[in-house]
């Protein structure tokens, strides 16, 4: 059923990648590709800090880097990162997108034309409404929409406006959305 999950996330991210990252089992088959907004650091602390807490492979793609089940994959900062038609990775240096390079409208969008209904998107913590156009794309195409319920959020600007913008499938606790993906991959592994 669902292949890949796209997660955007931006201020408190960190502590939120921290509770949900590690409910995530090693076998688990799905894609996770995250868009924490970050300065220009251009070091790969995020996705070293978040292999430290996973199961799964941790890394920052590479342009025509093929999208692998079972992995984690982190936005490089400066850039904005792409999933094609072809089920690969591209990296551009286009303008920001809501002040933010990477976007997560632009990972959602292209996510959401490749995948369509096998795509879950994610809306986390954040302090400005990129994410909001992407997941309406998402919810357009027959994806699963998600937000981080506000009232759990250190900065609820981010949820308030993807829920504002679209009607979203499911609005979750901080601390439950690990354990809601970990539960959808269960119930469609009994559905099989």
């Amino acid at each position: 059923m669902y292949e890949v999950i796209v997660i955007g996330v931006s201020a408190g991210g960190l502590q939120a990648l921290t509770q949900i990252i590690p409910e995530i089992p090693k076998d688990y088959p799905l894609s996770i590709v995250i868009v924490q907004h970050r300065l220009n650091d251009y070091n790969d602390f995020l996705a070293q800090y978040l292999s430290n807490l996973s199961e799964l492979a941790v890394k920052e793609p590479q342009t025509l880097e093929p999208v692998l089940p079972s992995h984690i994959y982190v936005a490089p900062a400066g850039y904005h990162l792409l999933i094609e038609r072809n089920k690969k990775f591209s990296l551009n240096v286009d303008p920001p997108v809501c002040y933010s390079i990477p976007s997560i409208d632009v990972l959602f969008q292209s996510a959401a034309t490749c995948y369509r209904s096998k795509l879950i998107g994610i809306i986390l913590t954040g302090a400005n409404s990129d994410g909001s156009d992407g997941i309406k794309t998402i919810k357009e195409y027959g994806g699963l929409t998600v937000v981080q319920d506000p009232n759990t959020a250190e900065v609820d600007f981010m949820p308030k406006a993807a829920i504002n913008n679209t009607d979203i499938d499911h609005i979750i606790p901080l601390n439950q959305i690990g354990i809601f993906l970990k539960q959808l991959e269960l119930s469609r592994v009994k559905h099989e």
